[in-house]
């Protein structure tokens, strides 16, 4: 799958967040790339093993200040542990749809627990 194919799903994953949603997310950029660098992946304390689909990199908005002025927070997609992990491009897209939704719930400043928690309430493990 090209990068422009791919960044045409993870545009629908986006569009598939409700529009509330959406509206409220502010200073964020969206981009892809091939996979996580492994010195941030360990950085993180992801094994060797864990497959890393997206990675949100900010400041939350539940920590912004009245002033807050930075740089964009990033998400970023990672396109090779997705084709990986799947090869039908339903669930390829489906994967990004949850993976976007997961990075989204960070810029909004929910945890790993409570995203975990929505995650299995909604039936939409990544």
């Amino acid at each position: 799958m090209s990068d422009e194919e791919f960044m045409k799903l993870v545009e629908q994953g986006l569009s598939a967040l409700p529009e509330h949603i959406r509206s409220q997310m502010n200073n964020v950029a969206v981009v892809i790339d091939d996979e996580i660098r492994p010195e941030k992946k360990d950085g993180m304390g992801f094994g060797d093993n864990h497959a890393v689909f997206g990675l949100y990199e900010g400041v939350p908005q539940t920590e912004r200040g009245v002033s807050y002025q930075a740089l964009p927070d990033k998400i970023t997609i990672y396109k090779r542990p997705i084709l990986e992990a799947y090869t039908e491009e339903q669930d390829i897209k489906e994967c990004i749809e949850n993976t976007i939704w997961h990075e989204v719930a960070h810029h909004f400043g929910f945890g790993e627990e409570w995203i975990a928690r929505e995650e299995e309430r909604r039936g939409k493990k990544k």
